[in-house]
């Protein structure tokens, strides 16, 4: 096997050229053929035998090709999954601006981490969990006292019922019941 990975590893250029057939992208092309040999070193070692005693380093070039081209235009691979989909997801944070420039003049694709937006950071939780203690205060004290029990001290309804001695279906139906108050209250 030692042989056949050694040849493989010789391979990386020919799939390097390879990729560039399918996208222009530097970086996809790197991503996409280090994530290929990583397939082949990964894959059944019978079956990359049988492919390489059959048809020689060719076979394995065609296989190796086969799984590029898919890599690199199916949604379903691997390395859609842990590059494209990243990559995508980040571009669409960024600037409509394809080039940034930084303070030191070095020009940054949109890809790059840089150009990730400032994180913003409102008080939506908290405002919102203000707003539920307010409301929880119009409520009897029992079922305000078993919504907090439950939910600010993360109780599940077993434990719940172990430490206050109700059971858990009572438990359940008067935390429901506020649940569906509590919405009701807050969406007038």
């Amino acid at each position: 096997m030692k042989a056949i990975y050694e040849e493989i590893a010789k391979l990386s250029d020919k799939f390097r050229t390879m990729a560039y057939g399918l996208t222009s992208d530097e970086n996809e092309v790197n991503e996409s053929v280090q994530e290929l040999m990583l397939y082949l070193l990964q894959m059944n070692k019978e079956t990359l035998k049988a492919i390489y005693t059959k048809d020689g380093i060719d076979g394995v070039t065609r296989y190796g090709a086969v799984a590029l081209r898919r890599a690199l235009t199916s949604p379903r691979s691997n390395y859609y999954y842990k590059y494209k989909k990243y990559y995508t997801h980040i571009d669409s944070l960024t600037s409509a601006v394809t080039y940034n420039e930084m303070e030191t003049g070095e020009t940054i694709p949109s890809k790059h981490l840089y150009n990730l937006p400032n994180e913003i950071t409102d008080d939506y939780q908290w405002t919102s969990l203000e707003q539920i203690d307010k409301a929880l205060e119009s409520f009897s004290w029992y079922d305000t006292k078993v919504f907090q029990l439950y939910y600010h001290e993360n109780n599940t309804l077993d434990s719940l019922a172990k430490k206050t001695g109700i059971s858990r279906n009572s438990l359940f139906t008067t935390i429901d019941k506020v649940r569906v108050q509590l919405k009701n209250k807050l969406n007038e």
